[in-house]
């Protein structure tokens, strides 16, 4: 690909009035649904292209529409929002999924990021905030409430301390550099900062942190972590 063809595309990528962040909302309270959408419409570069009830009715509207990101609950009827993440990243594993729910216990979050999510974000946050949230996740950065973060360092700490019987496979050899970029990314810096800091483009930090995600079989930068993590790849202190 030539630098024009690439800034080409990359011009295609960038959220605008004309190419808008296209959101899927679902919750299976239609009052949160309406006044999440009512929110969003005031905003130029995104589009709700449309709302599910449960998890079930996301894995079909999801895989027929293709959405850029999906706001979704974890608990709701007949089908789990973590269950759904699972299925969605299966079928359309370009869409990006954002938890978005009242739930604060550590095993719906470990399982979240497990399943694919990108992002976990409590309820209590200001609903003018999730804008600026569904731009951050669609430029590639994970999220996660400032609570819930607090709970995943303490199992982070765990699984530094934990021994694992079990069989290892082999673990993927990592670059120098991807493991550098792979720990900025453990300490919660953005693509940009991480470029800074190691004097690269932004660019190339989504090149190394796709090649992990692809040698790693994970699906997304908080899932890489704790893999790290649990691997003994890298250190949280």
């Amino acid at each position: 690909m030539t630098v024009d063809e690439q800034r080409s595309e990359e011009a295609l990528r960038t959220p605008s009035e004309a190419n808008p962040i296209r959101v899927l909302i679902v919750d299976d309270h239609a009052l949160f649904r309406r006044g999440l959408e009512m929110v969003l419409a005031q905003e130029v570069d995104i589009e709700v292209v449309g709302e599910a009830a449960d998890g079930a009715e996301a894995v079909t509207m999801a895989a027929e529409m293709a959405p850029d990101i999906v706001l979704m609950d974890v608990r709701m009827p007949r089908r789990g929002g973590i269950d759904a993440t699972s299925a969605i990243k299966e079928k359309v594993p370009s869409t990006k999924i954002v938890m978005l729910t009242i739930s604060d216990e550590e095993a719906d979050l470990f399982d979240a990021i497990k399943a694919g999510a990108m992002g976990y974000l409590l309820k209590e946050i200001s609903i003018d905030e999730v804008a600026a949230d569904i731009r951050a996740v669609y430029n590639g950065q994970s999220l996660i409430s400032p609570s819930m973060a607090s709970k995943l360092l303490s199992e982070f700490a765990a699984m530094i301390k934990t021994k694992d019987d079990r069989p290892q496979l082999p673990t993927p050899r990592l670059t120098d550099r991807e493991m550098e970029v792979l720990r900025l990314v453990a300490k919660g810096l953005n693509n940009r900062d991480i470029a800074k800091q190691l004097y690269i483009s932004e660019n190339t930090v989504k090149n190394h942190i796709r090649n992990i995600l692809e040698k790693l079989q994970l699906h997304s930068r908080m899932e890489a972590v704790v893999y790290a993590v649990r691997e003994k790849l890298l250190e949280i202190t």
